[in-house]
């Protein structure tokens, strides 16, 4: 027997372990080397801002989120406070960066398994992890958990001891060898590309930190979203920026900034510097690991978005069906379209696959934290003078740092039409967005005959 409702069955520690799942993915084991290789070493300053905007985000997604827990969180708050179109373009947008952001995460595995499968053609790769992970999020969302939990411990670990090997050799490194604090201002200086490298690393670094926001979409199935939600996100924010600037800062040291790319993750080329035996074939596959996982999350969340457009009403009632499982499988289904897109980009473009897809998923990533932004200061404004109930959690420097936080994301998303390699942002993303405005108004118009 089927029905219309999701189970809440999601714990705290489910919860932030499924954002981590979805942010600790390629964007710091295989991204981070493009980032690098932007910015040189001053690309720690690049993550350091990129965690700053993410920990304002929180801020005001925290307080959204225990106002409305609901799967289409920020989609339903984009529809009450500001219109029912900016709601249709939110939902949509976050609908399709998580669907493209499945494709970046498949075309990472395809290069991680080359590692080992030099001969083996990437495709093959990208449609057995598919199947599995099709299959993991086809049953009930408690098993999803448990095997997000797994997998985020897996990479969580890794990282950790990552951290203590790397300061270990760097504390240990002879006054002769060429590791050390010295890489941060070798070949160039701290900032070899100057200010519109660092400038631009920022916005592949927040690329690392999509997912943040999926605490959001989990709250619709969280078990306690009042005390979960918040717990989540501070936790969320605080391992993430912590992670990030201490793994990227010991790479740096342990290998020159120069070497960094996209062919190979930079921590399998730290784990050859230092000549481990065996050590770098375990961290590739922690690191196919941190790619399922994220691809893993993002099904997930673009699966429980396409749920919400069914029950607003915005996409057909089809996609509203659950099993008795409480799992939404035809959205599921339709969520999958980045994985065939991944497939088909990796055979035309099989160098360039892997940043072509960061750039087209990035769009609807930054345009619905942006709309988070907006939304949140009419929101705060607006359940304030209605008598709403006092929340847990509430942003703080409103509306000041809400206001940053918009300025921000804005700036860093014109700059990408300056930039060769993310034009590609703004080329995908108009046309989009005109496609949705227009798609909606046919709605309306249908409706109103």
């Amino acid at each position: 027997m089927e029905n219309n409702k999701l189970k809440r069955e999601l714990s705290t520690n489910q919860i932030t372990m499924i954002a981590m799942g979805c942010a600790i993915g390629t964007g710091l084991f295989l991204g981070s080397g493009l980032a690098i290789s932007l910015a040189g070493p001053s690309v720690l300053i690049s993550y350091a801002v990129g965690a700053f905007i993410v920990l304002l985000l929180m801020g005001c997604l925290a307080e959204i989120t225990v106002a409305y827990p609901t799967s289409g969180s920020f989609g339903t708050i984009a529809e009450k406070y500001i219109s029912p179109l900016a709601g249709f373009l939110v939902r949509y947008s976050y609908w399709i960066a998580n669907v493209l952001a499945i494709g970046v995460e498949v075309s990472a595995i395809a290069v991680y398994m080359k590692y080992w499968f030099p001969d083996v053609p990437g495709i093959v790769w990208i449609f057995i992890f598919a199947a599995l992970l099709i299959y993991v999020n086809a049953t009930s969302v408690n098993t999803f958990g448990n095997f997000e939990y797994i997998f985020s411990m897996i990479k969580v670990s890794a990282i950790v001891i990552f951290i203590l090997l790397g300061a270990n050799v760097v504390i240990g490194a002879e006054p002769a060898s060429s590791i050390g604090v010295e890489n941060y201002v070798n070949a160039g200086g701290f900032m070899p590309f100057g200010f519109w490298g660092l400038w631009i690393a920022i916005f592949i670094s927040l690329f690392s930190f999509l997912g943040t926001e999926m605490i959001a979409v989990t709250a619709g199935e969280a078990k306690d979203p009042d005390v979960a939600v918040p717990r989540a996100l501070k936790a969320t924010v605080f391992r993430l920026a912590t992670f990030y600037v201490l793994t990227i800062g010991l790479m740096l040291m342990i290998v020159p900034w120069q070497e960094a790319g996209v062919d190979v993750s930079p921590f399998v080329k730290v784990m050859e510097i230092l000549n481990i035996p065996g050590a770098s074939g375990i961290m590739n596959f922690i690191i196919l690991t941190a790619a399922l996982s994220a691809m893993n999350s993002q099904l997930y969340a673009s699966t429980r978005m396409v749920f919400s457009l069914s029950e607003q009403k915005q996409a057909p009632a089809f996609f509203r069906k659950v099993s008795r499982k409480g799992v939404p499988v035809r959205a599921l289904l339709i969520s999958t379209l980045g994985i065939f897109l991944a497939a088909g980009i990796k055979v035309i473009l099989p160098d360039t696959s892997y940043a072509f897809m960061m750039g087209i998923s990035m769009f609807g990533a930054i345009f619905t934290w942006f709309m988070v932004f907006i939304s949140h200061l009419v929101f705060r404004r607006n359940w304030e003078k209605a008598g709403g109930r006092q929340l847990p959690v509430k942003m703080y420097g409103y509306p000041y740092l809400t206001i940053l936080g918009a300025i921000l994301l804005l700036a860093l998303t014109i700059t990408t039409w300056f930039t060769e390699s993310f034009k590609i942002v703004l080329q995908f993303g108009i046309p989009w967005l005109i496609f949705l405005c227009v798609t909606y108004m046919l709605m309306m118009k249908v409706k109103r005959t």
